[in-house]
């Protein structure tokens, strides 16, 4: 057995037993920016993708047992005509926001306090598979070391500036390499799981 197989084993067995996880799943261009300079993401859509593959995003939702989404995100989300797009239990961190729109009453409760508070008030709550999404909340969580996993999806596009994926950290985070994925013979996606 080679070393690559024999982590990726290990990777396997701790994903399938780890009681408490923090994932992050997010896409990002070429030079690491999550949106463009005017905060659009029509660019996460320039590889076609006629039959809406999914790129493994089903797969990590059915890990989880909630959503915690940055106030930023979760506007964003409610300014696009869809539909609400998730159903697990969705928290959203908020020091502003204090009344859930009607139609995600039941769907989204706000949240705040210190992140380690509210890892621990949704681990308590019965929450252990936790997907964190958002700019600011993923670079609050990398600060506290709490995210244990990251499959990161880089369109082939440069920006040339946005908003970027990270931010400086005060110290490094090491993480390991499990797997490469290339979806439409263009988008790369790593999974990255946290060395401690």
């Amino acid at each position: 057995m080679t070393k690559k197989s024999s982590d990726h084993l290990i990777f396997k067995y701790w994903q399938e037993n780890m009681k408490n996880k923090n994932i992050v799943f997010i896409a990002k261009s070429l030079d690491g920016y999550i949106a463009d300079k005017n905060g659009g993401l029509e660019w996460l859509h320039s590889i076609p993708n006629p039959d809406n593959i999914d790129m493994g995003y089903t797969d990590m939702i059915n890990r989880i047992d909630a959503v915690l989404l940055g106030r930023i995100t979760f506007e964003v989300i409610c300014g696009f005509d869809i539909d609400w797009p998730y159903n697990k239990p969705v928290f959203v961190l908020s020091t502003t926001l204090k009344k859930v729109p009607v139609k995600l009453i039941g769907k989204v409760e706000f949240i705040n306090g210190s992140i380690k508070e509210i890892v621990k008030t949704l681990n308590e709550k019965g929450f252990h598979k936790l997907y964190i999404d958002g700019g600011t909340t993923i670079n609050s969580f990398l600060e506290e070391d709490l995210i244990d996993e990251m499959i990161l999806t880089t369109i082939p596009i440069l920006l040339g500036g946005g908003i970027p994926l990270f931010k400086d950290f005060s110290k490094p985070l090491e993480f390991e390499h499990i797997k490469s994925e290339v979806f439409l013979d263009a988008i790369v996606q790593d999974t990255f799981c946290r060395k401690k």
